[in-house]
């Protein structure tokens, strides 16, 4: 963790924030914005639902970090290969965030980083006071 006034730059230790130059999530002020976020290559042959858990799994651990957690989530974005997952998306997005019920979009794109990359979230949340 890199903190510079108010602003946390977060790492869950992929190798591609460094390849690439990013954080996971950086918190300032109120806000904590996290990157759109994929489940790791173990996940290489799991199903979309699967895929989607992981992935917020990683976000939750980002959330914590910041002082934050689901239950402040006010947006996601969900990238998904294929407009067919939408159904385990949607369930894994209804585990975790229930009654909370953050804005959200859903959006297919043709490709992602990996072939075997079904899923993408990104997330904003506000941090507890």
């Amino acid at each position: 963790m890199t903190k510079t006034t108010d602003r946390q730059l977060i790492s869950s230790g992929g190798a591609f924030e460094a390849v690439y130059g990013y954080s996971r999530a950086v918190a300032q002020g109120d806000w904590v914005h996290v990157s759109g976020t994929c489940a790791p290559a173990a996940h290489e042959k799991s199903d979309c639902y699967t895929q989607a858990r992981a992935a917020l799994e990683i976000i939750g651990r980002a959330l914590a970090e910041a002082g934050s957690s689901f239950d402040e989530t006010v947006r996601t974005t969900v990238f998904l290969r294929d407009i067919n997952d939408a159904e385990e998306v949607a369930r894994a997005h209804v585990e975790t965030f229930g009654a909370v019920r953050p804005a959200s979009t859903l959006i297919q794109v043709t490709s992602m980083m990996r072939p075997w990359q079904k899923v993408e979230i990104e997330l904003t949340a506000q941090r507890r006071g």
